[in-house]
């Protein structure tokens, strides 16, 4: 049974979430730092809410994007999704997915995706809670609200973490940043598309719609 954040605890995020502007809101890290349990109750208690936490307990609040945002977002999971099914070699999850890492941070992709045999180790109680494991493929698609350099911190802690292959996708510099394992990061300026070898064989990702 989950359980939920203290009235004091609830109370400074909400006198907090009221005082700042339509966009990312970062709060603070909360002490005592909240459970697994409190974490999962908290975004039970605000399901319109999309919520990640750093590794040091700072909560950060993703208020949705534009329309524009949405679809390029669409058609990156429509196209994704598509390999994903005619594969079958993994199982791939949307943005709404949130993945607790090895440090401790609970991080939500844009698109990610895991190895068969790892999804097929977890219990169905695993399945069901924002469970300890990393993703082997992660994509995030920076929006017009999003800064750079954030984006690359969570970039680079996804490989430490255990990520195989990673994209960062910048449609407002028409660029796609690949991020790999022990690699210096290759940035692509305005591809066509981006080949997932050898981590997805076969899958090639058409950027038209989505970065340009």
């Amino acid at each position: 049974m989950s359980s939920v954040l203290t009235p004091s605890a609830q109370s400074e995020i909400s006198e907090t979430l009221d005082s700042l502007p339509a966009m990312i809101v970062r709060l603070g890290p909360l002490r005592p730092r909240i459970t697994d349990e409190e974490f999962e109750g908290f975004c039970a208690q605000n399901p319109e809410l999309r919520i990640e936490m750093t590794s040091e307990g700072e909560m950060i609040i993703m208020l949705p994007v534009t329309p524009e945002g949405g679809n390029r977002n669409f058609k990156l999971t429509g196209r994704f999704a598509a390999w994903v099914e005619a594969d079958g070699t993994g199982v791939g999850f949307d943005s709404s997915t949130c993945f607790t890492l090895p440090n401790r941070a609970k991080r939500s992709p844009d698109v990610s995706w895991m190895r068969k045999e790892r999804w097929d180790a977890l219990t169905p109680k695993q399945r069901n809670e924002f469970t300890h494991i990393c993703p082997d493929f992660v994509v995030e698609l920076r929006s017009k609200t999003d800064r750079l350099r954030p984006l690359q911190a969570k970039m680079a802690e996804y490989l430490a973490n255990g990520v195989q292959l990673g994209w960062l996708l910048d449609p407002i510099r028409h660029q796609a940043h690949i991020y790999r394992p022990d690699a210096a990061v290759e940035i692509l300026d305005r591809p066509q598309a981006i080949s997932g070898e050898p981590l997805l064989p076969g899958f090639v990702l058409k950027l038209d719609g989505i970065i340009d």
